[in-house]
């Protein structure tokens, strides 16, 4: 069930967790479902929500541990995977436009190798499935967070461990995939963005300089790339 909440914020539950999300477009165009980046929320999307809504009913969703979402203390990729699968199964949706940012396109790329049926595209913004580095986890900012902060170490744990099985099941993803890096710009290795590329059946990977955050720093032309593309 999905009810109304200060704001005009909505609330989804997903299994034992209740995800907050942000809905835009008119009713009846195809769904559109937005992913995040660690330490982020669903306002972070804000450059290029207006454009995909005039093709789109946008749904932009907070991760678990993040903005208005619960705060469960237990936080992992496949947690993650599960709660926006539950929250699509509890809003209706069916063969969604997936986009996922950092950790919300490893999120995204989980969701589209375990249910490539439910994908009609899948956009990933500068993100790799998990591969083994050395990454610290820094100290906890002293100001107050709009997340948790224990999803910090739990996530770079999980990255810094690599995940061989997402990369093999890159190979299981069906829907039409672009890929959108960077450039030098971004701590992700962009080499590691091609071996995603080559991996996928069926992708594209553009790059746009700007670093890791291109949906920010250029959202004109991260919006205007996605929906040429989607209309291809």
């Amino acid at each position: 069930m999905y009810r109304e909440t200060m704001g005009g914020r909505r609330k989804v539950t997903s299994g034992q967790v209740r995800l907050a999300y942000e809905v835009s477009g008119a009713a009846g165009l195809p769904p559109m479902v937005l992913l995040h980046g660690l330490g982020e929320r669903s306002t972070g999307w804000a450059p290029v929500t207006a454009q995909f809504a005039e093709c789109f009913r946008v749904f932009a969703l907070d991760l678990r541990g993040h903005g208005d979402s619960d705060w469960p203390g237990a936080y992992s990729f496949e947690l993650m995977r599960d709660d926006v699968l539950g929250a699509i199964d509890e809003l209706c949706l069916s063969r969604i436009t997936l986009v996922g940012h950092s950790m919300g396109g490893v999120v995204a790329y989980m969701i589209a190798s375990q249910e490539p049926a439910r994908i009609e595209r899948l956009i990933v913004e500068d993100a790799s499935p998990p591969y083994v580095r050395d990454r610290a986890i820094p100290e906890r900012p002293a100001a107050s967070l709009d997340f948790d902060w224990l999803v910090v170490p739990a996530i770079i744990d999980q990255v810094n461990m690599g995940d061989a099985t997402a990369w093999d099941r890159l190979s299981a993803i069906t829907a039409p995939t672009l890929l959108i890096g960077g450039g030098s710009e971004s701590h992700v290795p962009q080499e590691n963005l091609a071996q995603v590329a080559a991996r996928i059946p069926c992708c594209e990977l553009v790059t746009i300089p700007g670093g890791h955050h291109v949906h920010s720093t250029s959202p004109a032309e991260f919006a205007a790339v996605v929906l040429r593309w989607l209309r291809a």
